[in-house]
């Protein structure tokens, strides 16, 4: 049984290799411990991600809705054929992860099926169940029974989680727009984005990262440095953003590269064992 746990681990560590390059390096500066966990995790948020932004020639609801299904049948079995269910109900039973969060979460990918044109109560309902729950699953993780230290952390964890989707909904509104008809900023206009609303996205999504950032300096040490990693990339992009003209940002996918990865991976390693972050 062992080995079957093992290769469902290992298919939502391939999943996450394949799709974040960012999220992998974070997960690998976690304790040996968590990874399994938290790739665990991933794999799950990424395939009903997956489900209502790629898989445009099938029934996405009957997807959607079989994937829910089968969910809930592996929390509740203890078991799924299915590796990347199987991995993530290893995961939420070992860590008692609320299911409250899980069905958040496929509540928000239900949304994208419907929602084109966020209003402000939609975005700020689909912002905490496409992100700011996937926080709190790992936090619960990072905490690892400590329920008076995750109740602490649960703001900041919150804000880090919508910190990366708001950056992904900058980085990403060409894509998001032209392929998907969406744009999920409250009272935006694609046509008619300009520098202005740039700048009122740019310092909600700057307060969220302040928010998360003392979080994260009070996280177990064990899971600490990986975190601070990948909100060390999310920053970066942010910032690249930041300094980004907005027209260039409807046309054009903004990135970090590979090498500059390489680079704030020394450059946090150094700053968290010199001063803890």
């Amino acid at each position: 049984m062992q080995l079957f746990h093992d290769s469902s681990f290992a298919c939502s560590k391939k999943i996450t290799e394949l799709y974040s390059t960012s999220f992998t390096l974070g997960i690998r500066a976690l304790h040996p411990d968590f990874r399994d966990a938290i790739f665990g995790i991933y794999g799950f948020v990424r395939y009903a991600d997956e489900i209502v932004d790629t898989f445009h020639d099938h029934d996405k609801k009957y997807l959607l809705d079989s994937f829910r299904e089968d969910t809930w049948k592996a929390l509740d079995g203890g078991i799924s054929l299915n590796p990347v269910l199987h991995a993530f109900q290893l995961t939420v039973n070992k860590y008692q992860i609320d299911r409250k969060l899980i069905e958040a979460f496929l509540h928000s990918m239900e949304m994208d099926l419907y929602f084109a044109d966020y209003k402000r109560e939609h975005y700020d309902e689909y912002i905490y169940g496409s992100a700011e729950v996937v926080g709190l699953m790992c936090l619960k993780v990072f905490c690892n029974g400590e329920e008076e230290q995750y109740n602490q952390l649960v703001p900041a964890a919150r804000s880090l989680g919508a910190a990366f989707q708001k950056v992904n909904f900058l980085r990403d509104m060409k894509s998001d727009y032209q392929d998907r008809g969406r744009v999920y900023f409250p009272q935006v206009d694609f046509s008619t984005f300009s520098e202005e609303m740039k700048r009122q996205i740019e310092e909600e999504i700057a307060a969220d990262f302040e928010k998360a950032y003392e979080g994260i300096r009070q996280l177990p040490a064990r899971s600490r440095f990986g975190v601070y990693l990948a909100y060390r990339y999310y920053l970066a992009l942010f910032r690249k953003i930041r300094t980004t003209p907005a027209e260039r940002v409807l046309e054009a996918r903004i990135r970090v590269s590979n090498p500059r990865k390489l680079a704030l991976y020394a450059s946090s390693y150094l700053q968290h064992s010199v001063i803890g972050v």
